[in-house]
Order: C-alpha cells, then sequence, then structure tokens
C-alpha cells in the first residue's frame, strides 16, 4: 500500500496537494473504495460504503476555505448519522433503519472539506471495547487477525491502523476512541467536553460522557480537525472557550516547564500487564530525558465508585433509548444482544435519587482532577492494561450471560452487580479511559508501543479541561522524535 496516496500522505498534505491542482480528490475516493473491496474481506471494518454518492461530492466540491480539500473520510457506523444511509446502530433491531437526517457532528465534518465514503463496524450501541456485532460480524485487527481492533470505534481504528486512509471518525464514550486506537496502533483523541459541535437534538450524549472526534495516523490532523470543528454552542449545556491559538499552529510550542504525573496502577484494582507498564516507563524515561519534570503520582479517584456511577449512568440512558421507540419489550428482546437488553430493564429501576447522585459525584471527580492537574500539566497512563484480545476471548462468563438474558428476574441491586460481574473482564483490559470521559477533561492515545507478540499498545495522556494543545503539543513532540509505532 506504500504507492498510495492515501496511505503516504496526511489528510492535510493531500488537502494542499490537492490544491495545488497536483492530485484529483475523486481519485482519493476511488482508491479509498478499492482499498476496501481489496482489504475489507479481512478486517471486516466497513459496513457499507457509498461510491456514487461521494464521488459526486468530490465532482461538484465547492472551495470555501474549508481544513480539507475534499478527502475521503469514514463515518462510524453508530452516532454518526448521513442523511438517506444505513443508520443500525449495529443492532438487529435496526437492521433496515435509514437516517432521517444528517446529525450536527457529520454537518461538521463535511464543512471542514471531508467527504464520506463509507461507514465502519462497531458493536451493538457501542456497550463494549471490542467490535463483535452480531448485526455485522468481528471486526480484525490489523496487526493479527485472530485479534480484536477493540472498540467500540474498532472499524475506523482498524482501517486507520491498516493505513487505508489517514482519518476516520469515531466516538467515544468511556474510551471508544482511544481503546481502539491502542489496540489497532493508531493516534485517538478525545476532545474536551463541550469542545465540537453536537446539538441541537443531540446535546447530551451519555450526559456528555461521549463525544465524536476522530482517529488518524499524524497528529497534524488530528490538530487540523480539532481546529475545524472547534466550536462554541451557546444554547449547550457544555462549553469550553475557544483557544487564542489554532492547534495547528501551535504543534511546536510545546512548553519546557512542564509537569508531568505517570501512574501504571489499575483504577479499580485490576491487572496491568508488563506491556502496559512498559510503555508507560518507557514514555516517562523518554520525557524526563527531555528535560520535563515527571514524579509517580495516582489520580486522586475512586475508581470502582467512579465505574459503578458510569454504569448507573449506562443503564438509564440505555432505557432512554428504547422508550423513546416506543417498542414491546417482546420485540426489544427478540433483537437485541444480551447486555443491551440487561442494560434497557436495569435502567427502569434506576431512581431519581441515584441519577442525580451519580451526576453529582461525576461533578466530584471533575473538580477533584482539575485540582490535581493545577500540580501536574499531563496525567500519563497505559491506554489499555492489556494488549488486543484474541477475536476467541469469552468476555462473558456463561453463567453472567445466563443472567443478562434473564435480567428482569433479579431485583434493582442485583441488576446492577449483574452489570458490573459482566463487564469486569473486558474492564479489565481498558480500566483507565473512563475517568477523561466522566471529568470532561480531553484524553489523548498515542501508538509508541508494540509488544513481544507483535501487537501494539497505547500510552495516555490526559490534560486540564480545555488544553487539548497540551496533548497535541506532546504528541507531535513523540511524533518528531520518532516514537510512533504505525504499521507501514
Amino acid at each position: 500500500m506504500a504507492d498510495k496516496l492515501l496511505s503516504t500522505y496526511s489528510a492535510t498534505e493531500l488537502s494542499k496537494m490537492i490544491r495545488a491542482g497536483k492530485i484529483d480528490r475523486k481519485e482519493l475516493v476511488n482508491e479509498l473504495i478499492e482499498t476496501i473491496n481489496d482489504r475489507n474481506p479481512q478486517l471486516n471494518a466497513v459496513i457499507s460504503t457509498w461510491p456514487e454518492r461521494a464521488l459526486k461530492m468530490a465532482d461538484q466540491f465547492h472551495h470555501a476555505d474549508q481544513k480539507f480539500a475534499g478527502v475521503p473520510i469514514l463515518l462510524k457506523g453508530l452516532g454518526q448519522s448521513f442523511k438517506d444511509e444505513l443508520d443500525t446502530g449495529s443492532s438487529q433491531l435496526l437492521a433496515e433503519h435509514k437516517a432521517t437526517l444528517t446529525n450536527n457532528f457529520v454537518k461538521g465534518l463535511l464543512n471542514a472539506g471531508l467527504i464520506p465514503v463509507g461507514e465502519t463496524n462497531a458493536p451493538e450501541f457501542g456497550f463494549k471495547n471490542v467490535t463483535d456485532s452480531k448485526l455485522y460480524g468481528n471486526a480484525h485487527n490489523p496487526w493479527n487477525l485472530d485479534f480484536q481492533p477493540g472498540g467500540s470505534s474498532g472499524g475506523s481504528a482498524a482501517a486507520v491502523g491498516d493505513n487505508w486512509l489517514p482519518i476516520a471518525a469515531g466516538n467515544d464514550g468511556g474510551g471508544s476512541i482511544r481503546i481502539p486506537s491502542s489496540f489497532s496502533g493508531a493516534i485517538g483523541l478525545k476532545p474536551t467536553r463541550g469542545r465540537v459541535p453536537a446539538g441541537p437534538i443531540e446535546w447530551r450524549g451519555w450526559q456528555g460522557a461521549s463525544i465524536n472526534f476522530a482517529i488518524t495516523r499524524h497528529i497534524s490532523d488530528t490538530a487540523n480537525l480539532l481546529d475545524a470543528l472547534t466550536t462554541v454552542q451557546m444554547a449547550a449545556p457544555f462549553q469550553v472557550p475557544k483557544p487564542s491559538e489554532s492547534f495547528l499552529t501551535s504543534l511546536n510550542k510545546l512548553p519546557q516547564d512542564l509537569t508531568i504525573a505517570y501512574s501504571t496502577r489499575s483504577p479499580v484494582g485490576t491487572p496491568v500487564s508488563e506491556e502496559a507498564e512498559q510503555a508507560v516507563l518507557e514514555a516517562a524515561q523518554f520525557l524526563e530525558d527531555a528535560g520535563f519534570n515527571v514524579e509517580a503520582a495516582d489520580a486522586p479517584i475512586d475508581g470502582i465508585g467512579l465505574m459503578k456511577s458510569y454504569y448507573v449512568m449506562n443503564a438509564a440512558e440505555t432505557a432512554t433509548l428504547f422508550a423513546n421507540m416506543h417498542l414491546s419489550d417482546q420485540t426489544i428482546k427478540d433483537h437485541v444482544e444480551p447486555l443491551t437488553w440487561a442494560l434497557a430493564v436495569t435502567g427502569r429501576s434506576v431512581t431519581a435519587v441515584q441519577y442525580s447522585q451519580t451526576l453529582s459525584f461525576w461533578d466530584t471527580v471533575a473538580s477533584d482532577m482539575d485540582e490535581f492537574q493545577q500540580a501536574f500539566d499531563l496525567y500519563l497512563t497505559p491506554t489499555t492494561a492489556h494488549q488486543a484480545p484474541r477475536i476467541d476471548t469469552q468476555l462473558v462468563s456463561d453463567d453472567n450471560l445466563a443472567k443478562l438474558k434473564n435480567i428482569e428476574a433479579y431485583d434493582p441491586a442485583d441488576q446492577l452487580q449483574i452489570i458490573w460481574d459482566q463487564w469486569l473482564p473486558a474492564l479489565t483490559l481498558s480500566p483507565f479511559t473512563q475517568l477523561a470521559n466522566i471529568s470532561g477533561q480531553p484524553a489523548i492515545s498515542l501508538p509508541t508501543h508494540v509488544g513481544k507478540n507483535g501487537l501494539p499498545l497505547g500510552i495516555q495522556l490526559i490534560s486540564r479541561k480545555g488544553r487539548e494543545d497540551l496533548l497535541l503539543q506532546m504528541g507531535k513532540f513523540f511524533e518528531d522524535h520518532h516514537k510512533f509505532q504505525l504499521k507501514q
């Protein structure tokens, strides 16, 4: 693939080449379609394509000083609706459903000058850190097809990780951009809550925990896209001021007096692999050698309490999702996966008091983390505690699976315990990412490590709200020093 434009250049570089008349945007669209046709049977990363629509958009592209000049992009097949195209949530319940509108985030991508060519594989409603939708099947890891690419933005990460294209869209409600970026060897940024377009209609994705953005191979593309999407929506419940300087132009202005905390301790007390520890320690040593102040320190959070509050939110929001569909219980149960059904039933018993307490707890987490990061400019951890699991890894025991299928037989307290128990094996793989979703902070996964088994594992950096500039500057620092481990 080395001779292909989309695998050779960043989206930012390709835009310059288009504007200079050196390449044609229709050429890029056709190249991506060709690559998907060639590689998708192995990776199952893409679930549908729209070649005619994309070529028409390329042919009719209108120059208006967009950040990107008609570079193709893949949308995530979950939460990124494109009018008249399939919008299934990766669920058999919505297998034939088509979007009636283009959502605000996708409108932002279009306004940025990107051309959607298709949509990528994801687990049902994004509830998992692997991509194993019953509707579309498993996505595969580009580094080794026997392994998962991660989730829930697994198809996007697989496509970018395999160098099909420089940028693909994703969203992140508990690590769903960063986890697959770690497993698949790519760059994954979750912006500050309120940074990118959301509403109207979709103001509160998982109460602000879920944010749309993208997976890339080049820090310049991450910065350029963030510049294109950065907004202040005065009607929005979550706001963050615009930066005084663009993220792209500030990439090479990394302050030299930063203090960086690092930790390899799982916030929920689960095991952390030697590879994850090594990835962080190597990064910490690199930063210390470069002259930064580096200290071992754990974030001041109750990790188990944080995750239990996350599951309360998730259950309640799932119940609301189905309540808004006005479908019978039998129809839902017959057409969704056991975890989805269990969350929907459990959420009906979440009280207003529990939900209010959950959101108050989140506010406390945000305050505690802001105080912590007044002392530490950046917080470094593994992105994932382990490398990608095998495709055939059973992350839910037979006993817990039976309980999920029969969740309505249990009382509310037991239902929440079952949700915790079934999610624990998956949480063990990735206990570090959910913090930033709950606190609202920006976080980035950088592809700096490949283990002895040949699989990648990322490091995560978290900064204070609104300080994506530090994350991107540090990413550029690692990139410029050839620390990124990307599949060629």
